[in-house]
């Protein structure tokens, strides 16, 4: 049994994306009995949907998990929906700025994460690790992603989402103003536990801890 596990290539001006480091850094691990497979996916918005689609036909996952940089949060951020939307505030790697147009003119207006969001939270706070729900993926190549995951995925029988995850530090130290960091290692163990969650299929948790994350642009 596979799982599928991507992060981005650097983006912004960027020499590192934190959350290919983290993928990597888990490619071939065993976790609940489940192997660890990793891509790499472009940051554009053309590129990306074509890696995501030849990614899945490739590992045929049984469990999907794509991660992606937000400089600003403060936490492990698991996201809960993916909007048809793209609204480019910068440019992606291949210089394309695109505004104001679905990421599929023929879906729905959203689509739901199917991973057990609420006991992945739980599971990486009672840990120790910073976790939280967010209520926007942005509108940038990372929300186009994980919709893409989701409207490939829809009605199979195989769990997907998107979890944004913070600067590392190093990036921190060369931001005016300075953001928030986590560093390499601890993003490398709380994505792992929230693997292992997703992967034994804890049913979600009753919580009245705050969902919303902050929103990213």
């Amino acid at each position: 049994m596979n799982i599928l596990l991507t992060g981005f290539e650097p983006f912004g001006g960027e020499a590192i994306n934190p959350s290919w480091e983290i993928a990597r850094a888990l490619q071939g691990q065993v976790i609940a009995g489940a192997t660890v497979q990793t891509r790499c996916l472009p940051t554009s918005f053309g590129g990306a949907p074509a890696a995501l689609a030849q990614a899945l036909a490739q590992v045929r996952p049984a469990l999907v998990i794509c991660l992606g940089q937000a400089s600003g949060r403060t936490e492990i951020s698991i996201e809960r929906v993916a909007v048809n939307l793209i609204d480019a505030r910068i440019a992606d790697n291949a210089g394309e700025r695109p505004q104001d147009v679905p990421v599929r003119a023929d879906a729905p207006a959203a689509y739901f994460s199917t991973l057990p969001i609420k006991a992945m939270r739980n599971g990486l706070r009672a840990a120790g690790h910073p976790a939280g729900l967010s209520l926007s993926a942005g509108a940038f190549v990372c929300n186009q992603v994980f919709f893409e995951l989701q409207h490939q995925l829809a009605g199979q029988a195989v769990k997907s989402g998107f979890i944004h995850i913070p600067a590392l530090p190093e990036q921190a130290a060369r931001s005016l103003p300075t953001v928030a960091s986590m560093s390499l290692a601890a993003q490398v163990d709380a994505i792992k536990l929230a693997i292992a969650i997703a992967w034994t299929g804890e049913e979600e948790l009753a919580s009245a801890a705050p969902d919303e994350g902050a929103p990213v642009a």
